[in-house]
């Protein structure tokens, strides 16, 4: 189970209990209702979480340097963090996918842009509501074979953000792929 789920968990059993603890008369709405009550709240309040977290400086943005950039210099293409997440970074450059973890300590994956051979984007049904996704990279990297980026917020030009610029690399440096058949 993803911290996300550990924490949309946690937050519902609160909702119920505080619900239960109110003494507002709920035994007369459906089950149905109430769950959908429930979630409605539970997202409302996530989407707010996460709104504070960019305002209190961690932003999970798109940088427009994709058209200007991929000359000699790496340039930071994308930028961001996991929906609700304070410990863990992305970093999209014109050289590599970079996952920083960490707030005191910190670990860092690099992978390639040339290494990588597919690029994937999954997002379930909550996940649309709360416009985030999770973009799977494979690639050829022995360190790092897959990676996820977790709960991307606005995921789709993430991904295509990520594409574009494997794609350039490919080409800035010559490299072909064939496909096995």
């Amino acid at each position: 189970m993803s911290d996300l789920e550990q924490i949309k968990v946690k937050a519902r059993e609160r909702i119920w209990k505080s619900l239960a603890q109110s003494g507002t008369p709920i035994q007369s709405m459906p089950q149905k209702e109430l769950e959908l009550l429930v979630n409605a709240i539970l997202d409302g309040a996530l989407v707010l979480i996460d709104e504070a977290l960019e305002e209190a400086g961690l932003p999970s943005r798109e940088r427009d340097a994709l058209a200007d950039a991929l000359e000699n210099e790496e340039k930071v293409l994308w930028e961001g963090r996991p929906f609700l997440s304070v410990l863990t970074h992305y970093q999209i450059t014109t050289e590599r996918v970079r996952i920083i973890r960490g707030l005191l300590g910190k670990d860092r994956d690099d992978i390639e842009l040339i290494r990588i051979q597919d690029i994937d984007l999954k997002q379930g049904v909550t996940e649309r509501i709360l416009g985030i996704g999770d973009i799977i990279i494979r690639s050829a990297d022995p360190s790092m074979p897959k990676a996820v980026l977790n709960n991307v917020k606005d995921p789709e030009p993430v991904h295509e953000i990520l594409r574009r610029a494997m794609l350039h690399a490919r080409k800035r440096f010559r490299y072909s792929v064939q496909e096995e058949m």
